[in-house]
């Protein structure tokens, strides 16, 4: 017992150990590229960019999987970005598409997600009218079911009420 629990112990600290190590290379890259607004509808204007290319740095952008083509990012004055935009065309489909840009000077690349919908966020859609859920409400479209449910109730009423005077009176159910 003891054996294999020292077995488990070692097995748990050497994993956490190479998860420490695996760490900044992972966020090294976590960056990427930013991809403004992330959920566009067709023909709306993107812009990206991204602060892997370093300060001056350029790129080139594809985004020929939306079917937008080719962009450039140039420097800005904001925080060591290069920043590119591209339209996306009025043909591309709903879906998840990803961006990419790669550094002129290295040639490292980065990858960001555009989401293309077919509304947009700004101009969501609200439900209207009832939900179909059966016979309906008090107030439902048809009278008659509502004129028996209320003689229902009346019925009921007038019963547990007569029940009762008896009860009352000792006549005994």
């Amino acid at each position: 017992m003891r054996r294999t629990a020292r077995m488990l112990t070692g097995t748990a600290l050497a994993v956490a150990t190479a998860g420490l190590v695996a760490a900044p290379a992972v966020g090294a890259d976590a960056g990427g590229l930013e991809v403004y607004p992330s959920s566009v509808v067709p023909g709306e204007q993107v812009t990206v960019n991204t602060t892997v290319c370093g300060d001056g740095g350029t790129a080139a952008g594809d985004a020929s999987a939306v079917g937008a083509g080719s962009f450039t990012l140039a420097p800005s004055t904001h925080e060591q970005d290069a920043i590119g935009q591209f339209e996306v065309p009025e043909s591309a489909q709903p879906g998840t598409y990803e961006i990419v840009a790669t550094c002129a000077e290295g040639g490292r690349r980065v990858t960001g997600d555009l989401m293309v919908t077919l509304t947009s966020v700004r101009q969501q859609v609200h439900p209207r009218g009832s939900v179909k859920t059966g016979v309906g409400g008090a107030l439902g479209p048809d009278p008659v079911q509502t004129a028996a449910g209320v003689a229902a109730l009346a019925v009921a009423a007038a019963g547990g009420t007569w029940l009762l005077h008896r009860r009352a009176r000792g006549d005994g159910i």
